[in-house]
């Protein structure tokens, strides 16, 4: 669906983007991650034509994005909804006309338009809100609107800037709800830019760490979250501190294990004792996981290895 190699994207002489390579497949929901100034949003505009980039490639659908003219550009662009932080409304429109616009755009007969702007408001739960204007919503429900907008060509891609940003968490869990539904009945492809690792932890299939505009992490959000790497953990604010003495085992519980009892079942069997270090559960998409981190004696090692391998737990010497 997108294929990103080796992009290069300088604001004069200053390198945005370094070197970025990832794929994004069907109907896949795939994270772009990063502080402020990482690159993500530039990096986005990119995927959708609105920045150029010096070199590399991007291909959307086989298509290589620098090659495209202003009109195939323009049609292009019909299939890539987009939906932004701050809602981009019009406030001179009430909501229907909102979600209408791109429709009008392109000159759809006034039947489709009243039929489709009635179907996606009743998808994202503003049916009755058809007539008023954006001063008078939510923050939530703006979004809800911009997001019924982005759907309106039908398109085969959705890209989201910080979309939730701007929401508190009750709201920010029901939007990520509505795209993860969008995701799964249309199989459209979600690329999502955001900096908060919630959001991922809650919908991505998929995602890349980026840092000064370069990808420094990238996998499996499973594989992120549960093994995630000293980059990673620094973002995340997870910095280990771990005991200098005795020997430090890392274990991380993949969905089957995750509930358990091998740790409690370890100190029955084993007859041993040892110190639990560092850890953590993750619900991710619907999946619990779980790493920790314990300490032991270096005459326990053996048998512990032993004990954890047949388990199903994942492991490293710390």
């Amino acid at each position: 669906m997108i294929h990103i190699k080796n992009l290069k994207k300088y604001y004069g002489k200053n390198l945005i983007i370094n070197d970025v390579s990832f794929d994004v497949g069907q109907g896949e929901i795939f994270a772009i991650v990063g502080h402020s100034g990482a690159g993500k949003s530039t990096l986005l505009r990119c995927i959708n034509g609105l920045e150029s980039y010096q070199g590399g490639n991007l291909l959307v659908e086989g298509k290589e994005i620098k090659n495209l003219n202003d009109n195939e550009l323009r049609h292009f662009r019909k299939n890539v909804g987009m939906i932004f932080q701050h809602f981009a409304l019009m406030s001179r429109k009430n909501v229907f006309e909102n979600v209408a616009t791109p429709l009008r755009f392109w000159g759809y007969d006034e039947s489709y338009i009243n039929s489709r702007v009635s179907e996606l408001l009743e998808l994202v739960e503003l049916g009755e809100k058809k007539s008023v204007y954006p001063a008078s919503l939510s923050g939530g429900q703006k979004q809800r609107v911009a997001i019924a907008r982005a759907l309106a060509l039908n398109p085969k891609i959705l890209l989201s800037d910080e979309a939730t940003s701007a929401l508190d968490p009750k709201i920010t869990k029901g939007v990520l709800e509505l795209l993860a539904k969008i995701n799964k009945e249309f199989g459209i492809s979600i690329v999502l830019v955001t900096h908060e690792m919630e959001v991922v932890k809650k919908i991505a299939n998929t995602a890349v760490l980026l840092d000064r505009g370069e990808v420094v992490s990238s996998g499996t959000t499973q594989d992120l979250f549960l093994k995630p790497d000293e980059k990673m953990r620094h973002f995340l604010g997870e910095d280990e501190i771990l005991p200098t003495s005795g020997v430090n085992v890392k274990l991380y519980f993949p969905k089957e294990v995750a509930q358990n009892s091998v740790i409690t079942t370890m100190a029955r069997e084993l007859d041993i004792n040892f110190n639990i270090v560092w850890g953590k559960l993750e619900e991710l998409g619907g999946i619990v996981l779980g790493n920790l981190v314990i300490n032991i004696d270096e005459k326990d090692k053996e048998k512990v290895i032993n004990f954890i391998e047949k388990s199903g737990v994942l492991w490293e010497i710390g």
